[in-house]
C-alpha cells in the first residue's frame, strides 16, 4: 500500500464525496453521506434504518420501482435512471425533484439484499413545474429517455394505450404540441 492511500480516510471521502451516497439493505438505508442530507432536506438520523420510500414521492412507486430494477440488478448487478424524489423535511419537504440515481447491488444474485446508490439532484437543470401523478412521473421520466409508447408499457407492465393516455396527459399539463417538445420541457431546456 502506497503511503497517500494509507493516509486515504475512506469514512471522510465517503462523508465529503460531490454526490449523494448511501449504503443500504433490504431497501433500508444503513449509511449516507452529508450530500444525501442535504439534498433530501434531512438529519443523517432522520435517514438511518427508514426505508428507501421515504425518498420517494408515494408508496406505489417505492414498490413498483423495486419491482422494475431488480431484474436489472439481478442481470447485470447494478442500475442507473432518472426519476422523481421527494425532499423529507425542511423548508422544501415534500417538495419532488428530478434525481439521477444510480446503484450497484453487492450480490446481483440477492440484488435488493445490499448495495450502494448514489444520487445527484437534477433541480437546477431540470425544475418540476406541474403537479403530476405518479403513473405520469414514471412515464415521464422513461419518455425523458427516448423510449417509445410499447417500451414503457413494457417497462411499468401497462399496455401501451395506458401510456398513451399518460403521455397525453403530460402534454397538456406542459402546453406541448409534440412529443419532441415534451421531452424538450422535461429536460428542462
Amino acid at each position: 500500500m502506497t503511503s497517500a492511500a494509507s493516509e486515504l480516510n475512506y469514512q471522510q471521502a465517503f462523508d465529503l464525496a460531490p454526490v449523494g451516497l448511501v449504503l443500504s439493505r433490504q431497501r433500508v438505508i444503513v449509511d449516507c453521506n452529508q450530500r444525501v442530507c442535504e439534498m433530501f432536506g434531512a438529519q443523517r438520523e432522520q435517514l438511518l434504518g427508514q426505508s428507501f420510500q421515504i425518498l420517494y414521492p408515494s408508496a406505489d412507486e417505492f414498490e413498483r420501482t423495486g419491482e422494475r430494477i431488480a431484474p436489472i440488478l439481478n442481470t447485470k448487478g447494478h442500475y442507473a435512471d432518472e426519476r422523481l424524489m421527494k425532499r423529507v423535511s425542511g423548508p422544501q419537504a415534500g417538495e419532488v425533484f428530478w434525481c439521477h440515481v444510480t446503484g450497484r447491488a453487492l450480490n446481483p444474485k440477492e440484488p435488493h439484499a445490499a448495495g450502494i446508490w448514489s444520487f445527484e439532484d437534477l433541480s437546477a437543470q431540470r425544475p418540476v413545474s406541474n403537479a403530476l401523478s405518479p403513473r405520469e412521473r414514471e412515464v415521464a421520466a422513461l419518455l425523458s429517455k427516448g423510449m417509445t409508447a410499447k417500451a414503457i408499457g413494457k417497462v411499468l407492465g401497462i399496455s401501451h394505450r395506458t401510456v398513451e393516455i399518460h403521455r397525453g396527459r403530460l402534454l397538456r399539463k406542459y402546453d406541448c404540441h409534440s412529443t419532441a417538445e415534451l421531452i424538450i420541457k422535461l429536460a428542462g431546456h
